[in-house]
């Protein structure tokens, strides 16, 4: 059921944060995305011999960056403010991160070049799209995960710590810790093995 605009007290945005449908052409959500693009271009107009500026630029468009974070640009986002990564991680070329609603990066996450994270949705129904209707769900990466280049993770997904996304991958589902997961939608194919367990297992073997 699609809301209508008088019967909701809440701003657009507010519907937008609470994951309910709202409408994108709003005055406020209008300016924020125009803050953002501004943060964002002056990003992409850095050169690599200019990391304070690029680190400082980050900080004042990302809700919050770890230490040792570095993303190449070019970046895109939405809004920039609802999106919170980790120490340690590294994002290649062409990022996309459209955060609608809230993108979660953990510690130590790789990110290959071209990886989307896209968090809004649509409905399916042909009315209410027409009437720009969307709204979003969160998309959360635990720590340590690669994602492949290409890789596109859709709305509500959450992947776990250690896990590995082959390029050109679609996650469409959740994916759990320690394993690799390939193709489109994306699958698991084997689990990773702790250092330690496989250690374990050979010596195992040896004894035997």
């Amino acid at each position: 059921m699609i809301p209508q605009q008088d019967a909701d007290p809440r701003s657009m945005r507010e519907r937008m944060l609470a994951g309910d449908l709202y409408i994108a052409d709003d005055p406020e959500l209008a300016e924020a995305n125009a803050a953002a693009l501004d943060l964002t271009a002056a990003y992409n107009a850095t050169t690599v011999r200019q990391e304070p500026l690029r680190r400082a630029l980050l900080e004042r468009l990302l809700g919050a960056v770890g230490e040792d974070t570095a993303i190449r640009p070019p970046l895109h986002v939405d809004y920039g403010v609802h999106i919170s990564i980790g120490a340690r991680c590294f994002a290649n070329y062409g990022l996309v991160a459209l955060d609608v609603a809230a993108i979660t990066i953990g510690d130590d996450v790789q990110i290959g070049p071209n990886v989307q994270l896209l968090t809004p949705t649509h409905p399916v129904e042909a009315g209410p799209r027409r009437d720009k209707w969307e709204a979003a769900e969160p998309i959360t990466i635990g720590d340590n995960v690669w994602l492949g280049g290409g890789v596109i993770v859709l709305p509500g997904v959450t992947i776990g710590e250690n896990t590995v996304v082959g390029a050109g991958a679609v996650v469409s589902r959740d994916l759990p810790a320690n394993v690799v997961a390939v193709g489109n939608p994306a699958r698991v194919v084997r689990t990773i093995e702790e250092p330690a367990a496989r250690d374990e297992a050979v010596a195992g073997v040896e004894e035997a």
